[in-house]
């Protein structure tokens, strides 16, 4: 029998395939917009700008100044400028830093947000935003920075280097385990989670292997859709709460971080969600251990597997684990497991190390008798 639940669509348009970007000076006039900001990293200033000579006149400008972790400061210049230009509008063109940006502006401004994607973050499906200020990465929802419009172009992926698209899609997949072990998870969103790890864990090996290949990115593309749609519509557990705490913390790297927490993580989860176990088991082609599946999925395709070599020092454990104990930043999560400082310190030892995770998640079991943070 299916439970009873709540679903709530959220209102986006998505405009999929090779060659959509020359449908974004469309998508901008349905909008009714006409100065619009487009904001990039520094890194991808190139294609920012190529986005804003296809807008033409309706490109107010480009700020090629997104970071990750969104630090408050960046922010507060952003807001700036396009109060300064006067603009009606955002496209953010890039990963979740450029996107996290764009929902910064939105947040205080009400200025709609466009979304070109070209990486698999997923960010661009949610209306969760996040700022970074003094060292603590605070997030919440809020429908305002939720993109009007989202345009996924394969062909926009081409140029993301074979590590980056191995990080990022992983980060991707940490949406939809989330999802699936939520307390808010419906039928829905299950499906969708089980289709999305599916669908990444089959492309990425060729996304990886071949950077040309735009069947593999499409389906990579389609598969981070569906997990930041999960995000959207899931409470976020331990895992995010990890990652946000390191990233505000230690401004390690975003999608490296997931990458190398999220096995450790679900083998910790794992005895308490034993369905998010079973649509995990059918996603990535039957293993019984998916967390020691996700750990040799990343390391065949070269992502990072310990915090170590992302510039964590060991030293640094007890505090990180104190802080994500503790819920640092105002964040509420639910996690299907109890959560305590100790119990985080032996993940976070172990990602650190960056060996694979424990089956079932032994080594890092925490006191059931604990209450839940």
């Amino acid at each position: 029998m299916i439970p009873p639940f709540t679903y709530q669509a959220l209102p986006m348009r998505v405009v999929f395939g090779v060659g959509v970007l020359a449908e974004l000076p469309a998508e901008v006039d349905r909008l009714g917009l006409r100065r619009v900001l487009v904001i990039c990293s520094p890194g991808h200033e190139d294609t920012g700008r190529r986005v804003a000579d296809a807008l033409g006149d309706r490109a107010a400008g480009v700020l090629p100044e997104a970071r990750t972790h969104v630090p408050i400061e960046v922010a507060r210049r952003a807001r700036g400028r396009a109060a300064v230009l006067a603009a009606d509008g955002c496209v953010a063109v890039g990963g979740g830093s450029a996107i996290g940006l764009g929902k910064a502006i939105a947040l205080e401004s009400d200025l709609p947000v466009v979304a070109v994607p070209t990486t698999y973050a997923g960010s661009e499906m949610t209306p969760v935003w996040g700022l970074t200020e003094g060292g603590v990465k605070r997030t919440g929802r809020d429908a305002r920075v939720l993109p009007r419009s989202v345009l996924y172009d394969p062909e926009l992926t081409v140029g993301l280097p074979p590590a980056l698209s191995a990080a990022s899609g992983m980060n991707a997949v940490a949406h939809a385990v989330e999802g699936l072990y939520a307390p808010d998870a419906t039928p829905i969103v299950s499906l969708m989670a089980e289709e999305g790890v599916r669908a990444l864990a089959s492309a990425l090996p060729a996304v990886v292997a071949d950077g040309r290949d735009l069947d593999a990115r499409g389906e990579a593309q389609y598969g981070a859709w569906l997990c930041g749609a999960v995000l959207a519509a899931t409470t976020m557990s331990l895992h995010h709460r990890l990652c946000h705490t390191l990233g505000g913390a230690l401004d390690l790297p975003h999608a490296q971080t997931h990458a190398v927490v999220l096995p450790h993580v679900l083998a910790h989860n794992a005895p308490s969600a034993p369905q998010a176990v079973a649509a995990l088991t059918r996603a990535l082609g039957g293993t019984p251990d998916p967390a020691r599946a996700l750990w040799e999925l990343a390391g065949r395709l070269g992502a990072p597997r310990s915090l170590r070599e992302l510039g964590m020092a060991e030293e640094d454990v007890p505090r990180m684990a104190a802080l994500a104990a503790s819920g640092a930043g105002g964040d509420s999560y639910r996690n299907p497991r109890p959560v305590t400082a100790a119990g985080v310190d032996l993940l976070l030892r172990a990602a650190w190390t960056g060996g694979p995770p424990p089956p079932g998640g032994s080594a890092t079991c925490l006191d059931p008798t604990t209450s839940s943070t």
